[in-house]
């Protein structure tokens, strides 16, 4: 049970006010009394206004049915259907031409450009490496994967010839980014160094090399008595590559925080973030190891900032958490929680409290996911005004990043980007919610193609143009990230090498990995395309329109699939569901490398789930399946799932009693009743039920 204490007639965790008091607001200057009062005056004057925009998505819900149901099958009248959208207003007015005009934006964000790194906040190691990912060796992460076409390390120690394969590819990748005058990265002996482009700028530290090419900085360390060093003409230890320029500490998809204890452990870490001094002990080889912050990288006049800069992600507006309650005994709204207290947490970094600093312009930056259109942007940017008042700060020093994620927004995204043009730092197009989405807004639509056709779906192409193209359009080149979504395998890294090439190529200034490691791989990219110059070119060309953008993924009308066909996509989906839901509700993972059907590592969380649980729901609703088939392939992948984690000593197995198993059925046959078809409310439900029990 929940103990509580009474704040200015709210009734608050005692764990989260014993937080707030004793930690979040020490040293702010927020008097405590007020700040409670301040709560209570915003939650009473935003809460309303949150239901009725929930209340508005349901409404649009009930009408997009009904249109449907009138009209099934694939759009046949793109005139009549998109008239339709803005009489129920669904679509509403494009905006006049607009620039953002937001300030005090720190370079990595406005004016530079490499990957991004998303990490759950529950988890203070993989935070602590998240935020150290700003540097790394670009040995090291083409020796430890498979990111070379070369034999693999031999076990037991360092691999010699593994080790020259490194070094080769490291240098290849010098040559084509950074070329000497005269010769090969490969011979160069050391001394004076002159490259082919004057351009790029070089430090000298000692024997050190620092070079800048295309905003980002290169180390090429050099100590001959070092074990790779001797055995290299010029002494070179290591090339070091500047990585995750950016990374989003996550309170939304990938955490399983359903009460107050698991709020508080979330905004600790974000508060040890911003004070830098997390740290993270862990036993390896039977030794306690204790990790922390790094420290900025001095080189001579030029000091480089040695950590990833900070976002922290809300949730969004549907969830409310029993953390805080509300004088009718109701649950507050989670995402108004998280933005007085991730942004009182990071006045800490704005004051100098700490020991480190996260934004060097004085700004905090908040990511807001799974918003449904201008009316909902709207309504955070009013909210972040309020915060902004609660706590004493400038108006505006609240940025927001803005997730292009689901269809009501990708549809209205200029209106978007207007309703916060004066704090916006990031968009970001979320391919897997935006599916999701996809799939629930045109449910009574008919049967969806395949998961796997989705891909190839002639919406997706446009959403992914029209994120850079309006993004573009709005003036965010040069203020803000526009965005581009994960790497969702994180041991393909050759793969991903081949492929996420095309993020920069396509205009974003940063797109998602899912490790440090792939995070220094893809930084590759960013040295081989000037992003800024794509940038300028593509701002010339014309923006994809509404058509293809509202083009439906719902199969022909009286299209069949064969019954192997429907065993197939059941138990692809049934494995990922339960896989997923397994480690969220009994261990309270909410985002990990989870096998799939083939037993290949892929991220997921709960955008993920929110797709294959959709596509079973779609399909039992207009019958191309049986319920008695999903539960056929439910309790075939339940074995499948038990012998995947058969190494895991806090696995608990799936059967039909299990709290889990109930979980991710429920997430299939209530699919459809669903707000928006998000999985949040099951999973939390089933999550508090399966704490109650331990």
């Amino acid at each position: 049970m929940t103990a509580y204490t009474d704040r200015a007639g709210l009734k608050v965790a005692s764990v989260l006010a014993d937080f707030v008091e004793t930690k979040a607001a020490a040293g702010t200057g927020v008097a405590v009394d007020a700040l409670w009062q301040g709560m209570a005056t915003l939650l009473e004057g935003f809460t309303p206004r949150n239901r009725d925009l929930l209340a508005k998505r349901d409404a649009l819900q009930a009408k997009l049915d009904d249109w449907h149901k009138a009209n099934p099958g694939p759009i046949t009248d793109m005139a009549a259907y998109q008239t339709f959208l803005r009489e129920i207003g669904y679509l509403v007015p494009e905006p006049a031409p607009f620039s953002i005009t937001t300030a005090n934006v720190d370079d990595e964000i406005a004016v530079m450009a490499g990957p991004q790194l998303v990490v759950p906040s529950l988890n203070d190691r993989f935070v602590l490496n998240a935020a150290n990912a700003r540097w790394g060796s670009l040995y090291d992460a083409y020796y430890g994967t498979d990111a070379l076409d070369a034999a693999p390390a031999r076990p037991g120690g360092y691999d010699p010839v593994r080790g020259a394969a490194v070094i080769a590819a490291a240098k290849a990748f010098l040559d084509d980014t950074v070329p000497l005058a005269d010769g090969s990265w490969a011979n160069w002996a050391g001394g004076g160094l002159a490259l082919a482009d004057p351009s790029v700028a070089i430090v000298r530290r000692g024997d050190d090399i620092l070079l800048r090419h295309n905003g980002l900085a290169i180390e090429i360390l050099i100590d001959p008595t070092h074990p790779i060093g001797r055995a290299d003409p010029a002494g070179i230890k290591d090339v070091v590559l500047e990585s995750a320029l950016t990374t989003i500490v996550d309170l939304e998809d990938s955490v399983a925080a359903v009460d107050a204890d698991d709020k508080v452990a979330a905004y600790t870490n974000w508060l040890g973030l911003m004070r830098g001094d997390l740290t993270a002990s862990f036993v390896k080889g039977g030794k306690t190891m204790t990790r922390a912050m790094e420290a900025d990288r001095d080189w001579g006049d030029e000091v480089l900032h040695g950590r990833s800069l900070l976002f922290v992600r809300n949730v969004g507006h549907l969830m409310t958490n029993p953390a805080v309650l509300l004088p009718d005994g109701t649950e507050a709204p989670e995402g108004i929680l998280d933005a007085v207290f991730t942004s009182l947490c990071a006045m800490h970094d704005l004051l100098g409290l700490g020991t480190l600093r996260n934004s060097r312009t004085g700004s905090i930056y908040i990511v807001k996911p799974k918003q449904h259109g201008p009316e909902e942007c709207a309504f955070t940017n009013d909210l972040f005004d309020a915060v902004e008042d609660l706590l004493g700060l400038a108006r505006h020093t609240i940025k927001v990043g803005v997730m292009d994620e689901e269809r009501r927004t990708s549809a209205n995204l200029a209106a978007c980007i207007h309703a916060v043009k004066d704090r916006i730092v990031f968009i970001n197009t979320g391919f897997l919610d935006r599916t999701g989405d996809e799939m629930h807004t045109a449910m009574q639509a008919g049967p969806m193609i395949r998961k796997a056709a989705m891909k190839s779906s002639a919406w997706i192409q446009a959403y992914e143009a029209r994120n850079v193209q309006i993004g573009l359009a709005c003036g965010l080149s040069g203020k803000a990230q526009i965005g581009k979504g994960m790497w969702a395998a994180p041991d393909m890294m050759r793969d991903m090498l081949d492929q996420k090439i095309g993020h920069p190529k396509s205009g974003a200034n940063t797109a998602w990995v899912p490790s440090p490691t792939a995070a220094t791989l893809h930084a590759t990219h960013y040295h081989r395309v000037d992003v800024f110059a794509r940038q300028a070119e593509l701002a010339q060309g014309p923006t994809p329109g509404l058509e293809p953008l509202l083009t439906i993924p719902v199969a022909p009308l009286g299209h069949n699939w064969s019954d192997e066909e429907v065993r197939e996509e059941l138990e692809n989906n049934a494995q990922g569901i339960l896989g997923y839901v397994v480690r969220w509700i009994d261990q309270g993972i909410g985002c990990s490398k989870v096998p799939d059907i083939n037993d290949i590592g892929l991220m997921e969380d709960r955008a993920t789930l929110r797709i294959s649980s959709q596509h079973i729901a779609n399909w039992l609703l207009h019958g191309v399946c049986t319920p008695a088939q999903v539960d056929a392939a439910l309790a075939k992948m339940s074995a499948k799932v038990d012998a995947q984690n058969s190494d895991d000593a806090l696995y608990e197995k799936l059967t039909p009693d299990s709290i889990a198993f109930k979980a991710a059925r429920a997430l299939v046959f209530e699919g459809v009743a669903q707000p928006s078809g998000y999985t949040e409310p099951l999973l939390h439900k089933f999550r508090q039920e399966k704490k109650a029990e331990a």
